[in-house]
């Protein structure tokens, strides 16, 4: 009865969570019965496996704990390398057509060169032909990639320093100002660059600037860069470099130019249809003609204009120069986006040239490619 009585104490004993109580009972049993000492001894052996259990759920806990670390880790990593190279091969791309667009600003600058040494010749062979300076573009490939090439003479354009106010506000009409807006717009580029604060009609001077929630003054002094025209009142950025498919005035401006009148051999269309008793139809006739040679003289645009010659022809000359603006793009392997390049050089005796400017990368218009 002692043996049951016991191993009944004993299974009781065995639930109790209490440490103390069971080492007490445990040596009740090793006095009073020697019998008891192997179910003592069973019960240590199943309570230690017990304890082993308990260690063993909370290892495996820790350790996929620190397989999911590993996991996130090892991704991170990855999608951070992934995110690296593509941020290189990226950085690549660009630098390769950076190196096309510099290449193709230093084509322009030989090509001006040789059409200096070579624009009297009266045999060209082919591939030998001079590269225009009306804003037509060229293209050749270098190295895997190609360049776009653009060369406009400064005379051909707009000078915004010189030229009458009649001329800008036809330009800003054929860019579909409305006639309002560029009565404002001409007006306020005549007061910035006048040295008075008298102020035009649809003008505007430092009262006005000065009224805005960035005040300024204005200039009254001559335009140093395009780009200040957008300090003009009037004049917004979509106007200045375009939206779209439309093309900004930007394009028909200068400020290097230094003259008065247009020379009708660098202008553009745009430029052309701006002069006074010119339109696009006549502009279309003499963008035809000089596709074979140069007009120089009087007589030819005579002929030309016809009875319109009176009154563009104080606005038209034939003077050349040698100041031009170049336009360059690179583009790798078959891209459509490329890195654009525009610089302004002039052409000093003895095969020497300097830049007035150059803007890397710079806003340039898009263009069809050409070959060369």
């Amino acid at each position: 009865m002692s043996n049951y009585k016991d191993s009944n104490e004993l299974q009781v004993t065995s639930n109790s969570r209490d440490s103390n109580e069971l080492q007490v009972t445990s040596n009740e049993l090793k006095t009073n019965d020697s019998k008891n000492s192997s179910l003592v001894t069973v019960f240590k052996v199943t309570r230690h496996s017990s304890l082993v259990t308990d260690k063993g759920g909370i290892a495996l806990l820790i350790v996929l704990w620190v397989i999911a670390a590993l996991t996130v880790t090892v991704f991170s990593f990855a999608l951070l390398t992934r995110t690296e190279a593509h941020s290189t091969l990226s950085f690549k791309g660009g630098m390769e057509n950076k190196f096309l667009a510099e290449a193709g600003i230093e084509r322009g600058i030989m090509e001006l060169f040789y059409r200096k040494q070579n624009a009297d010749a009266q045999v060209v062979m082919k591939d030998t032909e001079v590269w225009k300076a009306d804003g037509t573009p060229c293209s050749d490939t270098l190295g895997g990639g190609s360049y776009t090439v653009s060369i406009t003479g400064e005379s051909g354009k707009i000078d915004i320093n010189n030229i009458p106010d009649i001329i800008l506000k036809n330009l800003l009409l054929n860019s579909g100002v409305k006639d309002g807006d560029a009565d404002i717009i001409v007006d306020s580029v005549m007061d910035w660059k006048d040295p008075d604060d008298l102020v035009r009609l649809h003008g505007a001077e430092s009262d006005y600037y000065m009224s805005l929630p960035n005040p300024y003054k204005a200039k009254n002094a001559d335009f140093d860069a395009l780009e200040e025209l957008l300090l003009v009142r009037g004049v917004t950025p979509a106007l200045l470099y375009g939206s779209g498919e439309e093309k900004g005035i930007i394009d028909f401006l200068s400020v290097d130019a230094k003259s008065g009148t247009i020379n009708v051999n660098y202008a553009p269309k745009e430029v052309l249809a701006a002069v006074p008793g010119l339109d696009s139809v006549i502009a279309d006739r003499i963008i035809q003609y000089r596709e074979d040679k140069q007009i120089e003289g009087v007589q030819e645009l005579l002929e030309l204009l016809g009875e319109n010659y009176a009154v563009a022809s104080p606005y038209l000359g034939t003077l050349d120069t040698n100041t031009f603006t170049i336009e360059a793009v690179g583009y790798k392997g078959n891209e459509k986006a490329g890195y654009r390049i525009k610089a302004t050089v002039i052409l000093d005796g003895n095969n020497k040239y300097r830049y007035l400017s150059y803007k890397s990368p710079a806003y340039v218009r898009e263009w069809k490619k050409e070959k060369s």
